[in-house]
């Protein structure tokens, strides 16, 4: 049961970040911190390592997942703020 659980927190997970990539991408989302965005891909690098260390599929697909979509909020960030498109 709490295999199926963590298969069904990834995809939960997966839409977390994108509304505010949908959001970024239209222009909209001065608010949103470089800084938090930052924090969170290099907190979730570290439960992905660990992830790997404890061979736990689900986690390291969800982990995995995570990481690379809140990444692309983050270049979109960076990106705004430095003037690359």
């Amino acid at each position: 049961m709490g295999e199926i659980v963590g298969w069904l927190a990834l995809g939960v997970g997966i839409c977390v970040p994108l509304p505010q990539i949908a959001k970024l991408l239209r222009g909209e989302g001065s608010g949103v911190s470089i800084g938090t965005y930052a924090l969170l891909c290099v907190a979730m690098a570290g439960y992905l390592v660990h992830a790997i260390s404890i061979s736990s599929e689900v986690f390291i697909a969800a982990q995995s997942v995570n990481l690379a979509t809140n990444s692309i909020v983050l270049v979109i960030l960076l990106r705004r703020k430095y003037g690359r498109s």
